[in-house]
């Protein structure tokens, strides 16, 4: 097995919340401190993925597209910062449309970035800002540590690094 994983949700603690849909470079803006963290963390032996929920594009607001293009910026701005982030995963439903197995409080992207990883559950955290983060943690038996949105997520990597 690898070492430790860091599973990361994005909205509000990677980049700003703001309440509503983010799809456009515009409207993104990684969190003050968010490097800094996970540079802490890799320094640790943390590897990271991150793990979020894209309803806009099963409401047709956004596609598949835009949240790549988000993703590669987000990507980029931590390549600069000297972090690599590993896999970014979402779930592109909308609870409207019906339920599936990736749209947290579901597993299936926590197990499947564990897998991916080559990551054990009992090495890995889950840092998200809502209860649907803590769920999909303790089904696929990851701890979970639950922040504010838009928290300062160096607070939340000392937490863990003392506690891998």
């Amino acid at each position: 097995m690898g070492g430790p994983l860091l599973l990361l949700d994005r909205d509000g603690v990677l980049n700003r919340e703001r309440g509503m849909h983010t799809w456009t470079l515009a409207d993104f803006e990684v969190l003050p401190g968010v490097a800094e963290a996970l540079r802490v963390a890799a320094a640790s032996g943390f590897r990271f993925a991150v793990i979020t929920n894209q309803s806009g594009i099963g409401l047709g607001l956004y596609g598949h597209g835009d949240v790549q293009m988000l993703h590669a910026a987000l990507r980029r701005a931590m390549e600069e910062q000297g972090v690599h982030l590993g896999d970014i995963l979402y779930c592109p439903h909308h609870p409207s449309k019906g339920r599936c197995l990736c749209r947290k409080p579901g597993s299936l992207l926590v197990e499947r970035a564990l897998f991916r990883a080559g990551a054990s559950a009992g090495r890995a955290w889950f840092i998200g800002d809502r209860d649907r983060d803590m769920e999909a943690a303790a089904c696929a038996g990851v701890r979970g540590l639950l922040i504010g949105s838009n928290s300062d997520l160096r607070e939340a990597v000392e937490r863990i690094v003392g506690n891998p």
